[in-house]
């Protein structure tokens, strides 16, 4: 097939390696712009350009994918389809109606659950069990169009949503180029979804999610600080401090009658144990403001640590 491929982070990267290990003609990849980054405000390319120039293909990088003067050049290019993974731009109808093949999405989660920017995080920060990818039809709806093929990947106890993401995009580059192949020999199916997703829309991850709130289950902390790891992180303060938390545990029984929440239990080799609504939290790994991450027991020699502290804001 004659492929433009659209997509920008890391987790499209290896879709856009299978389509062309496929032997698929990839004629453009069209990506986000240039960021700046650093402190000198360097531009660094995306993920999928770096890409794309290992491989010798043209990059494009419009402000807005669905401007008249680049659809046009859509329309010179006059691809058979067009593969879009984590893009980030909205697609015009006009985009979509153009190939002879569509629009393709390789999409993070069992459709339709998860729709929107961040299904990967959501999932673990849900405690599911399962998750895996969906590659649709697009239509002009967000994550709505009819869904032509999955993969369930199950989700592990320790599971983060960086290994989460790592494994769906290994899945879902595998599962796109089946589905090219499906469609070019016109065997390829379509499921409509239903009008109502079956979970609440994945919403875009902030930095400010990362904040625990003290108050909450241990088991929904734990969830967080799986599901926000490695980007942003869940984080609480200590002593006026940030303080990045990167591993834990769930215990479920209190080993004090009257703690406060956010208070901390017990300080040693074991980890950090801090009182929640609901059972404690057993930090096993952290990270102080100023200092290197590592686990609890390390922190504790240089960083002795009192029973009775509370963490979080006063």
């Amino acid at each position: 097939m004659k492929v433009v491929f659209m997509g920008t982070p890391d987790f499209a990267v290896g879709t856009l390696e299978e389509i062309v290990k496929a032997g698929h003609e990839v004629v453009a990849v069209v990506t986000q712009p240039d960021k700046p980054k650093g402190r000198g405000k360097t531009l660094m390319p995306t993920p999928v350009k770096e890409a794309a120039l290992k491989y010798a293909i043209p990059v494009y990088q419009p402000l807005k994918v669905r401007a008249e003067e680049f659809v046009k050049v859509l329309e010179e290019i006059a691809p058979d389809i067009i593969v879009v993974a984590a893009f980030g731009q909205i697609i015009s109808k006009e985009i979509l109606e153009l190939p002879k093949y569509g629009c393709i999405n390789v999409h993070a989660s069992l459709l339709p659950a998860y729709r929107g920017a961040a299904p990967i995080q959501w999932a673990v920060i849900n405690g599911d069990k399962e998750s895996g990818v969906t590659i649709m039809q697009m239509d002009e709806g967000l994550d709505t169009g009819d869904m032509i093929d999955k993969v369930v990947v199950p989700i592990e106890k320790e599971e983060t949503g960086g290994s989460l993401f790592d494994k769906l995009s290994i899945a879902g580059a595998k599962l796109c180029v089946k589905v090219m192949a499906d469609l070019e020999a016109g065997v390829a199916g379509r499921i409509p979804q239903p009008e109502e997703s079956t979970t609440p829309y994945a919403k875009m991850i902030s930095k400010q999610m990362g904040k625990i709130d003290w108050n909450r289950p241990a088991k929904e902390i734990e969830q967080l600080v799986r599901g926000l790891n490695p980007w942003p992180s869940a984080y609480t303060s200590m002593n006026g401090k940030n303080l990045k938390i990167w591993s834990a545990e769930v215990l479920e029984k209190s080993e004090a009658d009257e703690a406060q929440t956010g208070q901390i239990l017990r300080a040693d080799k074991n980890g950090l144990l801090v009182q929640t609504k609901e059972g404690c939290l057993n930090i096993k790994e952290l990270q102080l403001e100023g200092k290197k991450r590592m686990d609890t027991a390390s922190f504790l020699r240089g960083y002795p640590v009192d029973t009775g502290l509370t963490l979080g804001d006063k």
